[in-house]
């Protein structure tokens, strides 16, 4: 018997590592804006040596993640209100287009797994466990990305965004009337999908991400 051969998966290389791992800490919240980053800090925390950091450190500036301090080091980036409006903005003609390529085809077996996310949801907001609330309004937003995964490049686009704008979660959390009106939103969502209407299933989704749009301006700059 010839037994085959079985290929090892091959890690990606350690700047590639460090580089995602500092790249979704910022774009999850867990480094906020204005704070340091070093070298010496970063090779002692991640067990690396000072290469890779400065190689990931790099490209993080490149895309404007983060920017160089006046000494040594460098700051976690935060986006102006102009950079929040358009990110919003963006998610919105992209999600909205989604959802009316969605409507015609979604299926009903679909549709009960968005109503119990829904479902979900609104009894943890009776808790008032709001991290709870937005585990399933992302589960609610990842089953309707996962419906045009084939369309590569607008859910590709669709997922950068999301990233860029989840970073912003942390500050929403403080407006329980944004999460129950997120919540709403949703509900509105799937009454659109249900009609199989594109035109109100696409503006039912940009209402839904304008609103989020003013919560997080509202936390993040005092108002809409």
């Amino acid at each position: 018997m010839v037994l085959k051969s079985v290929k090892k998966k091959k890690r990606p290389p350690i700047r590639e590592s460090v580089y995602g791992h500092l790249k979704t800490d910022i774009l999850s919240g867990h480094l906020d804006p204005g704070e340091k980053l070093t070298e010496e800090h970063l090779a002692k925390t991640l067990g690396v040596s000072r290469t890779p950091i400065r190689e990931a450190l790099y490209k993080l500036e490149s895309e404007g993640l983060i920017k160089p301090r006046n000494k040594r080091g460098f700051i976690v980036s935060g986006d102006s209100r102009e950079e929040v409006e358009e990110l919003f903005e963006l998610r919105s003609i992209l999600e909205g287009y989604a959802l009316r390529v969605i409507s015609q085809t979604i299926s009903e077996e679909t549709l009960k797994q968005l109503r119990d996310f829904i479902q979900n949801a609104e009894e943890a907001l009776k808790k008032n466990k709001i991290e709870e609330v937005f585990k399933w309004n992302t589960q609610f937003h990842d089953l309707l990305h996962a419906l045009i995964i084939e369309k590569a490049r607008l859910h590709d686009l669709i997922v950068d965004i999301r990233k860029n704008v989840l970073r912003h979660r942390k500050d929403t959390l403080r407006y329980p009337d944004g999460v129950r009106r997120s919540v709403e939103g949703h509900k509105k969502i799937v009454i659109a999908l249900q009609l199989k209407d594109p035109d109100l299933s696409e503006r039912v989704m940009r209402e839904h991400i304008q609103e989020a749009r003013e919560d997080a301006l509202r936390a993040l700059f005092g108002k809409p």
